[in-house]
């Protein structure tokens, strides 16, 4: 459980570093930078939860 608190808190502190890039634009750019990098992070765990469900047999 650790792991992954760890994890949540490095994806944040990368997600809230790419702030800086957006001051110029607009907020609505930079929410929408955030959640693009959020969807793709789901996405992505949810690809590997189905590679492994099928890869052990259990779909």
């Amino acid at each position: 459980m650790t792991s992954v608190s760890i994890l949540s808190f490095i994806v944040f502190m990368s997600m809230f570093s790419a702030l800086p890039v957006f001051e110029a634009a607009e907020a609505g750019d930079a929410l929408a930078f955030l959640l693009g990098v959020v969807l793709s992070i789901t996405g992505t765990c949810a690809c590997l939860g189905v590679y492994a469900r099928k890869k052990n047999g259990q779909i």
